[in-house]
């Protein structure tokens, strides 16, 4: 009895308990959130009733309300009498190829340009390092208003545009690329371009296997990969059924190919050149992370300077680098929307011009902010997942 009442008597009453302390206090944390919530809906139910107004987003549907504006830059058939949830299908579209193509062509640039900066070339050092001092310390808004003004829409009119190479057309109305017809040709040399690819990849890896593993300089494989890489050429010049634009003197108008808007132009070129200069400086600090022990014990195994970047450096630079990129890669898809202030049709301007036209201002801007969360948070995983991949497995 008496080793009882010591053990009750030693006890910690719940209000000293710090765990049971914790969870009230986040309970009354959620609380109060819940709370916040509630008193702001109520407000904004309150100000609907007052102005007349209801919430809801059964009108994106209506067949018999139409969008009544046109998109100039329209991946899909689109026409003003479509309703509302064709131009919000269209302006995602819209955003979304922006966002890839800008996150592709960026890393691309930046790898190039933090390769750069490191490099023992005065002349490339130096380049490189006015190209990320002079755009990473300039407004991008003021970069796309200069990429707008001065450059896409100073090319000639189209009567009488630029022809690069005799099959790149650039006017005041876009810039005219070639493009793959879609027939059976087609088709098929690509399938032979992938099964080319994965056949290249698949000799590199042996090869690099062998130079590691007996210290010889792979000469066979060598051949392997330059015959892939001059039938790959051959397949893209002559293999590919390519579709060039030409101009219609008629119709005073350049017709095939693949055109490019100014807007889409201006932005894609504004949004890769502004995040590429941050992007190298991730590169640039991902590769100096890397201690020189690594370089010489590379060094001491017979690598050269290319396999000892792509078998030890870059690997292990990776673990730094992904967090940033990851950054990176998320401000240039929120940078998009900057797209309104040159008249490029995204989901923001699709949504603010329907905002205008049905005073649906909540319902958009909600439209919107879901629209870019889901696009931040399907790269975020993405780049998780990759950045877990990369890391060392420790036992």
């Amino acid at each position: 009895m008496k080793i009882m009442s010591n053990v009750n008597e030693g006890k910690i009453p719940f209000w000293r308990d710090s765990r049971i302390i914790k969870v009230i206090i986040q309970l009354l944390t959620i609380s109060i959130i819940i709370l916040v919530f509630i008193l702001l809906g109520n407000n904004l139910s309150q100000n609907f009733r007052q102005l007349g107004l209801t919430f809801g987003f059964g009108f994106i549907f209506d067949p018999d309300l139409n969008s009544r504006f046109n998109i100039g830059d329209s991946p899909i058939p689109y026409q003003p009498t479509d309703p509302y949830y064709r131009a919000i299908l269209v302006g995602l579209l819209n955003s979304l190829r922006v966002m890839i193509t800008g996150i592709i062509l960026a890393f691309l640039l930046g790898v190039i340009i933090g390769l750069g900066r490191l490099s023992d070339n005065w002349l490339v050092q130096k380049i490189a390092t006015i190209y990320v001092e002079t755009i990473r310390n300039t407004p991008l808004l003021l970069q796309l208003f200069f990429w707008y003004f001065a450059v896409f829409l100073k090319f000639p009119k189209i009567d009488a545009p630029l022809v690069l190479f005799n099959s790149i057309f650039l006017s005041n109305q876009g810039v005219y690329l070639p493009f793959l017809l879609r027939n059976l040709q087609t088709f098929l040399a690509i399938l032979i371009l992938l099964l080319g690819g994965i056949t290249a990849f698949l000799i590199w890896r042996k090869k690099t296997k062998v130079i590691i593993q007996q210290g010889t300089t792979g000469k066979v494989y060598n051949i392997g990969l330059i015959t892939i890489l001059i039938l790959s050429f051959l397949i893209v010049f002559f293999g590919l059924d390519w579709q060039f634009p030409n101009y219609d003197s008629q119709v005073q108008r350049i017709q095939n190919g693949l055109n490019l808007s100014p807007e889409f132009a201006t932005l894609l070129t504004g949004l890769t050149i502004y995040t590429a200069a941050f992007i190298a400086e991730v590169v640039r600090s991902g590769i100096q992370s890397v201690s020189k022990g690594q370089w010489e014990a590379a060094k001491a195994l017979g690598l050269n300077s290319g396999l000892a970047m792509r078998l030890v450096i870059f690997p292990q630079a990776l673990r730094v680098m992904i967090p940033p990129l990851t950054s990176e890669f998320l401000n240039l898809a929120k940078n998009s929307s900057l797209a309104v202030a040159i008249g490029y049709n995204d989901i923001y301007a699709v949504s603010n011009t329907i905002s205008n036209q049905t005073g649906k201002s909540i319902e958009m801007l909600l439209i919107v902010m879901v629209t870019y969360l889901i696009f931040n948070l399907i790269i975020s995983s993405g780049m998780n997942r990759l950045n877990r991949f990369v890391q060392l497995k420790e036992k």
